[in-house]
């Protein structure tokens, strides 16, 4: 399955659920939305900074990725940023492909 990195900060309204779920419960909930939709959290942190939750699940495709991704934004407690991750083969795969590209200028 895909890989994702999920990133998000919590709006006020969504520190003060916080609060409320506690940190396991945040994570007990998130784990059941991504299992909901057929992924599976692989890490899940908590952090300070630009973010406060970083995730690293898989999704069936990026469908279902985007899925998640509107539930999120839509509850108004957090805004999320989801980043499609790439395997050292994948990468490898892509470097042995042709692209006809000019870059601008040249």
């Amino acid at each position: 399955m895909p890989r994702y990195l999920l990133q998000a900060s919590y709006t006020a309204e969504g520190l003060k659920g916080l609060a409320k779920d506690t940190a396991s419960g945040r994570k007990a909930a998130v784990t059941r939305a991504v299992e909901s939709v057929g992924g599976k959290v692989e890490a899940f942190y908590f952090a300070f900074g630009a973010d406060d939750v970083i995730v690293i699940c898989d999704f069936p495709d990026n469908v279902t990725a985007a899925a998640l991704a509107l539930a999120v934004g839509s509850s108004s407690a957090a805004k999320s940023r989801t980043t499609p991750l790439l395997t050292v083969e994948e990468v490898d795969k892509a470097l042995k492909k042709t692209v006809s590209y000019k870059a601008p200028g040249r």
